[in-house]
């Protein structure tokens, strides 16, 4: 969080490299310094649109992608395949192995809805003089059955409220989203052609709940110190409850 404040901080000052840099270095350079100061915003606003506004339709009934037989869908479906290929290669080709292309790929949704939302978020408050900025030492401690959930790659997911929370809240907002289709697909059994026109939508949602399933793991399944206590789960399903409800009220 504190990286991503700083460099959203970096980002909407006056020494924003896309008007401070232009005379001072190459575009090149430029580019590079520019990704890197508005990537914390960047991804928290894509990510949280990607989990939230397509389940919301889905949930709705209301369709963002083509269909599956139409030609303009292989567009998105390029995009989307050769990003996860380019970010493969690049991992495979440096020494990594897949499973720590798996494990960066989840860390990076994870980091930007907590992380990179909460840094740039407190960079904005603070510019609209709401809150100060704050630099507070944080505990860097391990204790031992850290280290063992670590080598055992188990999620310790000990942590504040205030970072579980939107995890939570957005894979129980896919579940729904994700499970009403295919009860809605069964029940009236793909009448007016309900599968191909949501499969965009139902597959999104199926991507990001198989890439976090250590969050579904660490609400239903473990019950060890390290999993995710029953209240951030229990008050993540009000937030989703909430979010489904002023969704389906303004999409209606």
């Amino acid at each position: 969080m504190r990286w991503a404040s700083g460099l959203a901080s970096v980002a909407i000052s006056k020494f924003c490299p896309l008007i401070y840099g232009p005379l001072k270095m190459s575009w090149v350079q430029l580019m590079c310094y520019s990704e890197l100061a508005f990537m914390p915003l960047l991804y928290c606003l894509s990510l949280w649109g990607f989990a939230f506004i397509p389940q919301l339709c889905l949930f709705n009934d209301i369709p963002l992608y083509p269909k599956v037989s139409d030609s303009s869908f292989n567009i998105f479906l390029i995009i989307f395949v050769s990003a996860i290929l380019k970010s493969l290669y690049e991992v495979v080709t440096t020494g990594g192995q897949v499973r720590t292309w798996r494990n960066d790929w989840r860390i990076w949704m994870m980091r930007s809805i907590t992380s990179y939302f909460y840094g740039s978020l407190d960079v904005v408050l603070n510019k609209l003089g709401l809150k100060e900025a704050s630099f507070l030492p944080t505990n860097k401690v391990i204790d031992d059955e850290q280290v063992k959930l670590y080598e055992m790659g188990i999620f310790d997911f000990r942590t504040a409220t205030t970072f579980l929370a939107p995890l939570v809240t957005v894979i129980l907002v896919n579940i729904a989203a994700f499970v009403r289709a295919l009860v809605v697909n069964v029940v009236d059994n793909d009448r007016d052609g309900y599968w191909e026109k949501m499969f965009g939508q139902m597959f999104l949602s199926f991507y990001i709940l198989v890439s976090n399933y250590t969050v579904i793991e660490g609400m239903v399944i473990r019950r060890d110190k390290a999993s995710i206590p029953l209240r951030v789960t229990l008050l993540s399903g009000v937030f989703s409850v909430f979010i489904l409800l002023i969704g389906s009220a303004i999409l209606s």
